[in-house]
């Protein structure tokens, strides 16, 4: 089998948001998905993009994608967020993930980052055990907080 990986165009967005539907299931998030095709056309492809994603294929037909975009660290300057890194379920395992995964650590390094980071769920073991053998450091003691529209819209109604 023949892998492609290449950077994604405006018209793979709905490829890109079925593969983000499949993430949200394997994730146990089905109805969580609220983007859609135009919002990945217009936030990815507008005068600022706000993301950037590479697509893997095989045979022509997009497979697997991983979506990033920069963020800023006090400590180590540009840095690379990988929001998301998706395979179909029936390519998992045939090396379309890793290729990936090596693109975008390549394409981070190429522009010069100081970091490439990314969350990964805890009983997700096989992505963290292969997260750990390409030299990710995996750490335990950092938690994800997240603040959601209806946390935000609560807050600043008590703040006024």
């Amino acid at each position: 089998m023949k892998i492609e990986v290449r950077k994604a165009a405006k018209e793979d967005m709905p490829a890109v948001l079925e593969l983000i539907n499949e993430l949200a299931e394997f994730e146990k998030e089905p109805d969580a998905v609220e983007v859609s095709v135009a919002d990945l056309e217009r936030d990815g492809f507008g005068e600022r993009p706000l993301f950037e994603c590479f697509v893997a294929e095989t045979d022509g037909k997009i497979e697997g994608m991983a979506l990033f975009y920069y963020r800023y660290s006090t400590w180590k300057g540009k840095t690379i967020h990988l929001e998301d890194l998706v395979v179909r379920e029936e390519f998992r395992g045939k090396g379309l993930g890793g290729a990936l995964y090596n693109q975008v650590i390549e394409y981070s390094r190429a522009q010069g980052c100081k970091r490439t980071e990314w969350v990964v769920l805890d009983w997700n073991t096989k992505a963290v055990e292969f997260y750990k053998k390409t030299g990710a450091t995996v750490f335990d003691e950092w938690r994800t907080v997240q603040m959601d529209e209806a946390a935000m819209q609560s807050f600043c109604n008590k703040r006024s």
